[in-house]
């Protein structure tokens, strides 16, 4: 089996003030992360947030502008063929040429890659119930998301890139390619890098998050910590205050009359005297969902399928 060859300690991708603008619009603002060997990093935000401007960077597709962005220890836009032999990408696109049988896309992707598992990439195509015949035309749009993830896993790459990978699918497809991905990649101890405004996925299989806005990274840390770190407290006054309640820690408030909810990101112990200073009894304290954590950073933008999706629960 190729396993993973990365330098003990040394980030997979490590990402140093990248910035790029488009004419008048800035598409990332000094953007800076890193991902270890073994994670699955998951990037969350609207459409339009940077997350396919950020993942071009990673495959050496854009140039940085500003900041480093290193894949492997290497830049991928000066060394792409030593970068992208070790990467496995699918992107939301899915272009794959629609004249070729499933069985001759195979062979020819194969002849590509030097790691190519036959035997693994046969299993997969039995998996996902790929007739080895059909046309690529003629795939629906989850079998062709399900050819293209068969594609980028068979040569067992290090680090798998997936942009928006399910988007447009039905649930259950979803669903398999997600149980796939954490099963054959980060299961053997590779990377997964992948983007998404639909954020179920990115709770149910992420290590570590990111969430951007506007090009900038407004919030990252590991899922756990990010969950744990931020509840909800609702505050019960003898009489409706005149505004609405100021917390420390409060990123947002919402509620009226005798009754408030205040979603925070701060220590318990303080918020609890803070709330006791006002006048407040904490009637209830629950934990906050990563899509109410995500819409209290970025400013409420709107929940909807082309934009964001919140966490199934």
């Amino acid at each position: 089996m190729n396993m993973p060859t990365s330098s003990p300690g040394q980030p997979v991708i490590a990402i140093n003030g990248l910035s790029r603008r488009f004419k008048s619009k800035l598409a990332l603002d000094a953007v800076s992360l890193n991902v270890q060997s073994g994670q699955v990093f998951g990037l969350v935000g609207a459409n339009g947030a940077g997350k396919t401007t950020l993942i071009k960077h990673v495959l050496g597709l854009l140039k940085a502008e500003s900041g480093c962005v290193r894949v492997f220890g290497r830049d991928p836009v000066a060394d792409p063929v030593a970068v992208l032999s070790r990467v496995g990408f699918l992107s939301e696109d899915r272009d794959l040429p629609s004249w070729m049988r499933v069985d001759e896309l195979i062979r020819y992707t194969r002849a590509f890659h030097a790691g190519w598992d036959a035997a693994y990439a046969e299993r997969l195509r039995e998996q996902f119930q790929l007739d080895p015949g059909e046309r690529i035309k003629h795939l629906s749009r989850g079998e062709m998301a399900k050819a293209g993830l068969l594609l980028a896993l068979a040569h067992r790459p290090e680090l798998l890139v997936l942009d928006e990978p399910s988007s447009g699918l039905d649930p259950l497809v979803r669903r398999e390619m997600l149980e796939a991905i954490v099963r054959t990649v980060a299961g053997e101890g590779r990377t997964v890098f992948f983007s998404s405004h639909l954020l179920d996925e990115i709770e149910r299989v992420s290590d570590r998050v990111a969430m951007m806005a506007c090009g900038r990274i407004v919030l990252q840390g590991r899922l756990d910590e990010i969950l744990e770190a931020h509840f909800r407290l609702t505050l019960r006054f003898p009489t409706p205050p005149a505004a609405p309640p100021k917390l420390p820690g409060a990123l947002h408030t919402t509620g009226g009359g005798l009754e408030w909810t205040a979603l925070c990101n701060g220590e318990r112990g303080e918020l609890k005297a803070a709330a006791a200073s006002l006048g407040a009894r904490i009637v209830d304290e629950t934990p906050a969902s990563l899509d109410e954590i995500f819409l209290a950073r970025v400013g409420g933008q709107r929940l909807t399928s082309d934009n964001l999706l919140p966490a199934a629960r």
